[in-house]
């Protein structure tokens, strides 16, 4: 998947074969040919004909505002859409044991991969042992849940321990993370999480695209009023290994420090130069191999979303079982 991002503001517009970016000082023409899916944080405006184009291609536009949430995605037509997937797909939501099983994978990942997490900075000799404890004993309890909303609170309370010892890892009492504040994010360390998670979720979305799989249908967060859930499920198993660790590695090594954030009366956010660091820090994570044990080889951390989208689609199908991604490292 390869990724063109535009922070500047300006036109987009389709020129003959290709596309041209206009800031209103210079017109420069964009690798369109070469891109999967954009990310748009600059205030852009674009056209009819340059859509048509980015379904044509299939490349997904993704959209966030000025503060750095995200607004929206063009979702190109389907050219993997499969009906057969789909009916699988609802199958597994309507019916509450098939629903809560899967749910309960998600969980039961994310809760594993913080506790990795967790070791890691443990053997670093961080204050975390507690929140570990936690993650384990949490772990017995996840496949017991009788209703989503159980598991939710579950996965919720894990959660919330985990950020108490943020502190720890980072030891930078400028980023103290004090408490989980969304909506507007009201320090730095929320401000990371908030942004970080934001990234992935739509990075899910395009690998999603690539596959079999609808993402309306998601089964930890209720398939509603929103445009898409799955995407927001499978995040959970990979927000401690991708968007944490980066995190934890940018306040440490002070790529990120307290310049590189603006705040107002909406909260505290990125700035321009601060969201061009943390993305940059995010796509080399994604693009960055590690040895699978199942696989015997080295894939890229982007191409573990994809098998996982894989093998929630073979457990919809009833070919496997699913069994979520955990990281050894």
């Amino acid at each position: 998947m390869r990724t063109m991002f535009v922070f500047s503001n300006g036109e987009i517009h389709r020129k003959d074969n290709t596309v041209m970016f206009d800031d209103g000082q210079s017109k420069r023409y964009l690798p369109i040919h070469e891109v999967d899916e954009m990310m748009v944080f600059g205030e852009v405006t674009l056209n009819k004909r340059f859509l048509e184009f980015c379904t044509q291609q299939e490349i997904i536009v993704h959209f966030f505002n000025f503060y750095g949430y995200y607004c929206g995605t063009y979702y190109p037509r389907e050219h993997l859409a499969s009906g057969h997937v789909l009916l699988k797909q609802v199958e597994h939501y309507l019916d509450s044991e098939k629903r809560i099983l899967l749910a309960a994978g998600f969980v039961d990942g994310a809760v594993r991969n913080i506790r990795q997490v967790l070791k890691y900075y443990e053997n670093r000799g961080k204050d975390v042992s507690d929140a570990a404890d936690h993650a384990a004993k949490t772990l017995l309890d996840v496949y017991g849940c009788s209703s989503i909303e159980n598991l939710m609170a579950l996965e919720a309370n894990m959660r919330n321990r985990y950020y108490e010892v943020f502190d720890s890892i980072v030891g930078n009492p400028e980023f103290r993370f004090e408490k989980r504040t969304r909506r507007p994010p009201r320090n730095y360390m929320n401000t990371l999480i908030s942004f970080g998670n934001s990234i992935l979720y739509t990075t899910v979305l395009s690998e999603i695209y690539k596959t079999h799989l609808d993402p309306r249908i998601g089964y930890l967060h209720a398939t509603n009023f929103r445009r898409f859930t799955l995407n927001l499920d499978v995040a959970e198993v990979f927000k401690p290994i991708i968007v944490d660790r980066i995190i934890f590695s940018v306040v440490n090594e002070r790529r990120i420090q307290e310049n590189d954030f603006v705040s107002d009366s909406q909260g505290v956010f990125l700035s321009e130069k601060g969201k061009k660091s943390f993305v940059t820090e995010m796509f080399r994570k994604l693009e960055t191999t590690v040895k699978h044990r199942g696989l015997g080889r080295s894939v890229s951390y982007r191409r573990l979303i994809r098998l996982e989208l894989y093998k929630i689609a073979k457990h919809v199908l009833g070919e496997k079982a699913y069994r979520p991604f955990v990281a050894s490292w």
